[in-house]
């Protein structure tokens, strides 16, 4: 049995299927704070719950749970500029809290969602390996690395094995283009209805855009890594720029961006280095443009 937490979320569900389609049992853990009903598998058992709650035990059986996939997290940048205590809360309490249980029911491994694009600041070279200083610019990217050192710790202090892996801006169908972080969903959801997508900053910063579906394969493979740290993005560097310009060409849409000034606690060029998860077997299926077709049809039957 696996336990998913934030298994209701847009990585998380993707994570479930892959589980799923390769017959293994799976328990979802969400309170639905920005998971969604639709996403959870129906061949998933369910539970509605907080990873802080101290009694998950009296929710979950634990006994007969093996692995923890551990993706539920506050995930946005700017929230946790805002509001860095409830982000700690989440992201570094809701972890601990997750260790705890598995070190009471004696369970042994955690895959654990980390984050590329915000745990090593602006880089000081590129594409950035999982050597790299760490150095984050946001409360999210510090909170993501304290997750790490914990489960780190617990590895050293009661054996507990792991797998951590930072994605780099994971993006695809599921994704919720109301919130902060996918702005690709946000910018097709804007250009299919028609509006003016908002470019903050200059759009040369650039990112490093991993499909959803090659972050779940990564997962699934992670099962069999042992103690390792390992990067999951395509080692591609793409400017918001070029993006846009990607997408208006997909939708034959042609008015131009709105500039608006930079975010604080954002990163301004990141992209992977990706060798040692090649190294481990893992490549990624799926580029760019293909990817983003799929989340342009994807959207357009949501929005109907």
């Amino acid at each position: 049995m696996i336990l998913v937490t934030g298994g209701a979320g847009f990585i998380g569900s993707h994570i479930v299927d892959k589980l799923i389609e390769n017959n293994y049992d799976v328990i979802i853990l969400d309170n639905l704070t920005t998971g969604n009903k639709n996403n959870i598998n129906p061949k998933a058992e369910f539970v509605n719950a907080d990873i802080r709650n101290k009694d998950l035990d009296e929710k979950i059986n634990f006994k007969d749970v093996e692995v923890v996939i551990h993706q539920a997290a506050q995930i946005n940048v700017r929230n946790s500029v805002e509001n860095p205590v409830y982000d700690a809360d989440v992201n570094i309490l809701g972890t601990i809290n997750i260790l705890e249980m598995m070190r009471k029911y004696d369970i042994n491994k955690i895959i654990f969602a980390s984050s590329g694009g915000a745990v090593y600041g602006e880089p000081n070279y590129l594409p950035v390996d999982e050597n790299h200083p760490i150095n984050p610019l946001s409360p999210y990217g510090l909170s993501k690395y304290v997750g790490e050192e914990y489960i780190q710790l617990y590895n050293r202090l009661y054996g507990t094995e792991y797998a951590i892996l930072r994605y780099s801006n994971v993006y695809g169908e599921r994704q919720d283009p109301r919130g902060e972080a996918g702005v690709i969903s946000i910018f097709i959801d804007k250009m299919l209805k028609n509006q003016r997508p908002i470019i903050f900053g200059d759009g040369n910063q650039t990112r490093d855009f991993v499909y959803v579906g090659d972050v779940a394969k990564a997962n699934l493979m992670a099962l069999n890594w042992k103690n390792e740290v390992v990067n999951i993005g395509t080692g591609k560097e793409t400017s918001v720029n070029e993006l846009y310009k990607v997408i208006a060409n997909e939708l034959n849409y042609n008015n131009k961006p709105i500039y608006d000034k930079p975010r604080e606690g954002e990163v301004y060029r990141i992209f992977l280095d990706v060798k040692k998860a090649q190294n481990l077997g893992w490549v990624p299926d799926v580029d760019l443009k293909e990817g983003i077709k799929k989340v342009i049809n994807w959207m357009r039957n949501a929005l109907k």
